[in-house]
Parts: C-alpha cells; structure tokens; sequence
C-alpha cells in the first residue's frame, strides 16, 4: 500500500486529518507483518471503552471480518473486502441499513478499517485473467493489522483500571464497614472521644463516595476513608492506654493500702487463692469489634509470634509477616492458603489471622481448612479479625490479672 493512494480511500466523503494519519500509518505496515485476526478483534473488543467504540460497532466489525477468508491478516495478501450493505447486514445479526451505515463511520473514525470506495461509491473487485485480484473497492482492514500491537497494549490496560477499580472498591467496602462498626462499638460502651464528630465526618464521606465515578475518584475516596479510619483507631488506641493507665494507678494504690495494714495480716493468707477459693477476675471491658490495630496491639494479643520473628522479636509489620510464613509452614498451612489469604484480607491482615490461629493452635484441628474457611467468608464480608483478636486480649488480661 503506497503513501500515493493516500486519497483514493477517501472517495466523496469529508475527509479528516485523523483519517489522513490513519492511512499514513496503515501505509508503514512491516514487510511480512501477519496477525490472528480474531485475536486482533478480541483486543478491540476489550479495548472498546479507550477507543471509544459501543457494541454494535464491534457486531459490524466482526461481520467485516468473517468476508476476509484467511485466519490470519497479513501484509503480503488483499486486507479489502466488500460486502453489499446487506450482506453485512445479514451477518451483523439483521441491523437496519441506517444504523450500519452509522456503525461503519464509527469503525472509521476509531482507526480500526479504511474506506477504499470505487468511482461509483459501490464496492467490487476487479480480477485479472489469472484469476487474481487487480482492484478492490469496500473497506480495508489494514489499520486493525497495523494496529495490532497497540490494541494488545489498550486492552491489557483496560484489564488492569479493571483489575484496580475491582480492587479500590473492596478495599472501600472493608473500609467503611470497619469505620462504621468501630464507631458503633464505641458509642455502645460509652468510651471517650469525639465520637459524634467522627460519625458525622463518616457521613459526609459517605455521600462524596455515592458521586465517585471513576479509578481517580475512588481512589481518592479510599484515602479519605483510610484517614478517617486511622483517626478513629488513633482514638480508640488512645481509650485501650487510658484504661490501662487507670488499672496500673489502681494496682499501685491497692499495693499502697495493703503495705499500711497491721503487720498480723502480712502472716495471713493473702488471696483467696491461697484459701482454695477460686479468684475472682477483674472485670474486662467489652472490646469494640476491630479489624485493623496497631502492630503493638496484635502483639499483646499474640504474644507468641513474636518468638518467630527475626532474632525472636517483631519490631515491623514486615517482622510480623515474615514470622507468619515460618508460622504458617510450622502449622501445616499450605502455601496456596495462605496466599489466597493474603490477596483477599490483605498481606498484613493475613498475618495477624496467622498470629490469631498460633495463639490457639490446640482448639485448630485443621488450620488449612480453617484458614480458608476464614478466607472464604472474608471475601463475602462476612469475617472481620476483630472479635478474634479481642477475644485474644481479654483471654491475655484474665491470665495476667491471676497470674
């Protein structure tokens, strides 16, 4: 295909820089240059949204392509066909003459087929004696062999926003059901804090989030609500210190009256447990169902992890998950579990229900199972770590208290 004809495809109709362009680049096709064209067809197909093309563009697209014989376009062979407008529309599933006619300017105007109209503006093929094909006047399907590597890249691309948007959208559900039952659990049990303030900030971000459209907007929305969930974490970390603060001024202050009592009691048995009495534990505040703590808080709940860590210490979240591999092997948990584990909970949530599970690895009979068991839940939104891990907390301060 030489740069001269560069009219020629354009007949009578309006012609265009971009259809100019087009035939430019269809002109430089690579010597020998050959591609699947259902292949070809099926990138177009996925790249539909980038090129700007709807479904019944496509429906006409495939219909050109079953009129081209080879499976295969290629450089070397005639990449016009010409099929009358009801042949096509035979094969486009019966679509009327008017909306065919659209359908094809659509295709032109995307870059995907070229117009190579004949004197008459119908479309023929002109033999030579030996049977083979002097001149072909319909639509050239050169740009779609051209184009082929690009369209490769376009719906690789697509499938990737794709890929993302599926992934921002969880992380958004997970986000703002973990706000939400946060903030509920803290009203419930009356912990201190601006509860009120952080409940209306939900609120607004809430209905920002019912006009979010796009990745871009998600994604900022995610930020938004990551933020705020690590605001209402922060207050709720703030309440956990402030009641262990207020339950070590009470040990100090019983310890303070117990030394002024008279010295007979000093020879008495100093705890009911001393008595043969059961001891009577302090009572534990309900905990408010979490999901995301602080690295410190999984580790008072999962005091054991932190043997596995490097040098038997977890200074890090990475410490954590590294620990988690070594913990996961040690229970038997299979590779495969434990990675689906990490792509629906998250790397580090994953490691925490690895932490949760070693804490009560005698009650597991099968921690594979049970870890995707947990896994399976997740991903319906039905399994959140925070009453396991609360659990862990209060089973930890009840031995501390009669230890």
């Amino acid at each position: 295909m030489q740069s001269g004809n560069v009219t020629t495809p354009f007949g009578r109709r309006r012609m265009t820089l971009a259809l100019v362009k087009n035939q430019f680049d269809t002109s430089d096709i690579r010597k020998g240059k050959t591609a699947d064209k259902w292949r070809v067809y099926r990138d177009a197909c996925d790249a539909r949204s980038l090129l700007g093309i709807r479904d019944r563009a496509l429906a006409v697209l495939n219909a050109l392509l079953t009129f081209y014989p080879e499976s295969e376009l290629s450089e070397e062979a005639n990449l016009i066909v010409f099929p009358s407008n009801a042949q096509l529309s035979a094969r486009a599933n019966g679509i009327a003459g008017t909306t065919l006619r659209e359908n094809l300017a659509i295709l032109v105007q995307a870059g995907l087929i070229q117009r190579h109209d004949s004197p008459n503006g119908k479309r023929y093929v002109r033999k030579g004696r030996n049977g083979a094909i002097e001149t072909a006047y319909g639509f050239s399907l050169a740009p779609l062999l051209a184009r082929s590597e690009e369209l490769a890249l376009l719906a690789q691309q697509v499938a990737e926003d794709n890929r993302q948007l599926k992934f921002i959208k969880e992380r958004i559900t997970i986000t703002r059901r973990d706000i939400r039952k946060l903030i509920s659990a803290a009203m419930d049990e009356g912990a201190s804090g601006d509860w009120e303030g952080l409940e209306q900030r939900y609120v607004e971000t809430v209905m920002r989030l019912r006009l979010a459209k796009g990745l871009n907007d998600l994604t900022r929305m995610l930020e938004e609500l990551t933020a705020l969930r690590e605001a209402v974490l922060k207050a709720l970390e703030n309440q956990f210190f402030s009641q262990k603060s207020d339950a070590n001024d009470a040990v100090y202050r019983q310890h303070k009256q117990n030394s002024k009592t008279e010295s007979i009691n000093e020879l008495e048995p100093s705890s009911r447990k001393e008595q043969g009495e059961p001891a009577e534990p302090e009572p534990q505040p309900k905990q408010p169902d979490v999901r995301a703590f602080p690295l410190g808080m999984v580790l008072r709940g999962c005091p054991q992890m932190a043997d596995y860590g490097p040098g038997g210490a977890i200074a890090s979240w990475r410490d954590l998950m590294s620990a988690a591999v070594v913990v996961r092997s040690m229970l038997g948990i299979s590779p495969s579990a434990y990675q689906d584990a990490c792509e629906i909970m998250g790397p580090e949530n994953a490691a925490i229900a690895v932490a949760c599970m070693l804490e009560r690895a005698g009650h597991i009979n099968s921690p594979g199972g049970y870890l995707r068991d947990l896994t399976r839940k997740a991903e319906r939104g039905e399994f959140s770590l925070g009453p396991m891990l609360m659990a862990l907390h209060r089973q930890n301060a009840d031995v501390r208290s009669t230890g």
